[in-house]
């Protein structure tokens, strides 16, 4: 078969650890190649465009950008860099042809790193190593090169993956250059790596059309959008195509829009070539993986797959005392159709109805993923109520088989006694231990995924914030037993009404509370953590008695301790089996199920 390569595009894919740098890179990397118009205001990491990326800083969801250098498009694939958004790395990588690998020079290739890698390496990927921050004062840039080719032999790679070209970078200042010790004036240098290494898509001209959707939008104008990666053929405005679905049937449909990338703007085009990156309008009922071909040869290409879910979790509607006070959608139909709409967006989450039509299981990645989808789903205005992350177990040969992590602790020499006590206890195995000799260690832990679901706010707690914790899934081992996981009980409501200070203030030596005075509480809502292992039912709308005989000196003054806001995580972390998580556009509650 013989393949002809479009020179005139190139495909690839940014692939990091989270917070090495890549969305500032690319911000960079469009200004130079002139994007934006001189004097424009562009807010920084321009590719986090999700209010909850900015937030938090990190990459949710893929996205697409074209930018032109030396008469050459080059689409830019932004990945995110945690594990539990893994869904969203290998449809991404399915578009592309290249992979830029961006390593932080100073803490190396993490947990998140190895797994992008080892994907882009299962697509055989051609990869360019830029090692970032290189400004950085512990930066060890020689040190993180070595490590970086022993995790390509460790996944395998071949000697022309091996044989990667480097590149030194400062992102921040959109700098890079071929020699550490030469300060480069901009990317001109990265920017010309990629048209040396990463190939043009390679297609066969005798073949029809075929497109892989890796990616779905929605526009109010021209309805759903199928965005992906012409394979083979061309197609122009108004062909009539068809869609092979994931079940072969073929449904017939007609371009009403076609449209590819200019910068971070679609622009509409007449027609495209293979390799192009373009956003289909018109087809109707697609879905990620599917392969829109010619009508008179309709031929599917492999569809995505991706890592099968680690852990689950039951969604349902909100049936506490206060539902419907707070949100605008509280009815079981809303959460189905809105979990539902998620799949389609999300090729890692799959939904399942449970035995009665208002609980839903969402199973996924990790309980980041879940606590993602949830803050989402509340900022749109929903009621639901969510319970305790499971592990999803499998049998082989007969024995119980659970998720095992790849668990890498960076912490203070000092802290290394209590974490390594904590993970022992919670059935983790110690496999490695690196001491750099700057005051900090490195642990490596093989541990089950179910030890990990509210250890977080535990561990930094423990290292006093300066823990850092990351994880991946190594795979499937028989199951190592039971352990101890929370060692206190819960605070109960007894009754419904207001928080009231005295009552709190009388509560406050049984435990940790999380109302205020003045919070409406009612019977079954958790109000605290108790110091006991056991649940203590408690009244916290208890006033204090009042007659018109005069007390003997001053009452007391009542000082309650500041309580910390409850959050989606810690919320989650923190529930037992039989408890909840009530989430509404307003509050978080926890109560007994």
């Amino acid at each position: 078969m013989s393949r002809t390569t479009n020179l005139n595009i190139r495909n690839v894919a940014i692939i990091a650890h989270v917070d090495h740098g890549k969305t500032t890179l690319i911000d960079h990397m469009l200004r130079q190649c002139g994007t934006f118009r001189t004097g424009q205001h562009v807010n920084e990491r321009i590719m986090d465009n999700l209010e909850l990326e900015r937030e938090r800083g990190i990459t949710i969801a893929a996205k697409n950008c074209a930018l032109f250098w030396k008469d050459t498009k080059i689409n830019v694939i932004d990945t995110p860099g945690h594990a539990d958004f893994g869904g969203e790395v290998e449809r991404a990588l399915k578009m592309a042809d290249g992979a830029i690998l961006l390593v932080d020079a100073s803490e190396g290739p993490l947990p998140q790193t190895r797994f992008v890698l080892r994907k882009a390496l299962e697509g055989g990927l051609k990869i360019i190593v830029v090692i970032n921050k290189i400004d950085r004062q512990d930066a060890r840039p020689a040190e993180v090169l070595q490590e970086l080719y022993d995790l390509f032999i460790d996944l395998g790679a071949n000697d022309e993956q091996i044989d990667f070209p480097v590149v030194y970078a400062v992102g921040r200042e959109g700098s890079a250059s071929l020699k550490l010790e030469e300060q480069g004036a901009d990317l001109s240098v990265l920017l010309d790596q990629i048209l040396q290494h990463i190939p043009g898509p390679a297609y066969d001209a005798k073949e029809p059309l075929q497109m892989l959707i890796c990616n779905l939008a929605y526009s109010d104008y021209l309805g759903r959008l199928a965005i992906g990666r012409i394979f083979n053929g061309s197609v122009k405005k108004g062909d009539s195509l068809v869609c092979m679905t994931h079940d072969h049937q073929v449904v017939s449909s007609k371009i009403s829009s076609l449209q590819a990338y200019d910068g971070l703007a679609l622009c509409s085009v007449e027609s495209a070539a293979p390799g192009d990156i373009v956003v289909l309008a018109g087809v109707e009922d697609v879905q990620i993986g599917d392969t829109v071909c010619a009508r008179e040869t309709p031929k599917a290409l492999r569809r995505i797959v991706v890592d099968e879910p680690t852990i689950s979790m039951l969604f349902t509607i909100n049936t506490s005392p206060l539902t419907g006070t707070e949100g605008t959608f509280v009815q079981s139909r809303k959460l189905r159709e809105r979990l539902m709409k998620e799949v389609l967006h999300n090729v890692a989450l799959r939904v399942e109805e449970d035995t009665s039509a208002e609980r839903f299981i969402v199973k996924g990645r990790g309980e980041f993923q879940m606590a993602i989808l949830i803050e989402t789903m509340r900022r749109e205005g929903f009621e639901l109520a969510v319970g305790r992350p499971q592990i999803i177990t499998k049998e082989h040969n007969g024995a119980v088989c659970e998720p095992i992590e790849h668990l890498f602790i960076d912490c203070g020499d000092q802290f290394s006694g209590i974490v390594t006590e904590k993970l022992l206890s919670r059935r983790g195995r110690l496999i490695n231990l690196v001491n750099h000799e700057t005051g900090r260690v490195r642990l490596e832990f093989s541990i089950p995924s179910r030890s990990l679901i509210g250890y977080r706010s535990e561990f930094l707690t423990d290292t006093k914030g300066t823990g850092i914790m990351n994880s991946e899934l190594l795979g499937y081992e028989p199951y190592r037993g039971e352990f101890a996981s929370r060692t206190t009980g819960s605070l109960v409501s007894d009754r419904a009404g207001n928080a009231v200070a005295y009552a709190l203030f009388h509560l406050e030596p049984r435990g940790v509370l999380f109302v205020v005075p003045g919070d409406v509480v009612y019977a079954g809502m958790i109000v605290g953590e108790h110091n006991r292992d056991n649940d203590l039912r408690v009244n916290p709308c208890k006033e204090k008695k009042l007659s018109n005989m005069r007390a003997a000196g001053k009452d007391e003054n009542i000082q309650l301790s500041p309580v910390l806001p409850m959050t989606l995580e810690r919320a989650i972390e923190f529930i037992r089996e039989d408890e909840l998580v009530e989430v509404t556009p307003k509050s978080i509650r926890l109560r007994k199920a």
